[in-house]
């Protein structure tokens, strides 16, 4: 009954209504300090979905289309998604997140990291619910716009999560112009577009200990994650 319940649950968060939008999954990392592939943890267990296949499974519940930019499309034939090279390689989630901005059919694209194994599908709804005047809609981790809230974030000097956002096809031009440039930060293009920040008390009231935006680097992060799941 319980398992019965969950799936209700799942087809109303897909069911609801916005605009179509793709959703876009920057899987290119190399997982260096971790010492392996994090895409293919299974935290849920040997019989459970792969972090990545994990991360897939809740873009697919909200968004019409899930784009996949990863430089090994050769090691994952089975994944329900769309696979894309990425066209920069070398530059980082940067030229991750225009690779799938220019494979998207849709004029707006959700836009993840892969090793995020917390997603909030319900924060993941309220942001796409969002009135879309904006260039880009990304959540602010700290409460003055700098510095940190906890070990795992947030990932630039500017507290935003722009790995848990949502950015518009318009924000190519920008994007492409810093990458030609050598930039490969991704907030080196924010200052081009029209950015509007989920503030810490809006993303607070759904998602209180900030656990969507936990990411597995180290094997420290790999730990704590493990005890939350647990």
């Amino acid at each position: 009954m319980l398992a019965q319940r969950g799936r209700v649950k799942e087809a109303k968060i897909a069911m609801d209504h916005y605009p179509p939008t793709s959703a876009v999954i920057v899987a290119g990392g190399r997982s260096t300090r971790l010492g392996q592939d994090k895409r293919r943890l299974r935290l849920w267990g040997e019989a459970g979905p792969t972090l990545l296949e994990h991360t897939i499974a809740v873009a697919a519940q909200l968004c019409s289309e899930v784009i996949v930019v990863l430089n090994d499309r050769e090691s994952w034939p089975s994944l329900m998604a769309t696979l894309v090279a990425d066209a920069y390689p070398d530059a980082g989630p940067l030229g991750g997140i225009a690779t799938g901005l220019q494979q998207a059919t849709n004029d707006y694209a959700l836009t993840l990291s892969a090793d995020l194994p917390l997603l909030n599908p319900a924060l993941l709804k309220a942001m796409l619910h969002r009135e879309r005047t904006y260039d880009a809609l990304i959540p602010r981790r700290s409460e003055s716009g700098s510095g940190t809230v906890d070990a795992t974030g947030p990932r630039n000097r500017r507290g935003l999560e722009t790995l848990h956002a949502i950015y518009s096809r318009r924000c190519l031009p920008a994007i492409e112009a810093r990458l030609a440039a050598g930039q490969r930060q991704i907030i080196s293009f924010l200052d081009d577009v029209s950015v509007v920040e989920v503030s810490p008390q809006e993303w607070r009231s759904i998602d209180p200990h900030g656990h969507s935006f936990k990411n597995i680097n180290t094997p420290e992060q790999l730990v704590e994650v493990q005890h939350l799941l647990s």
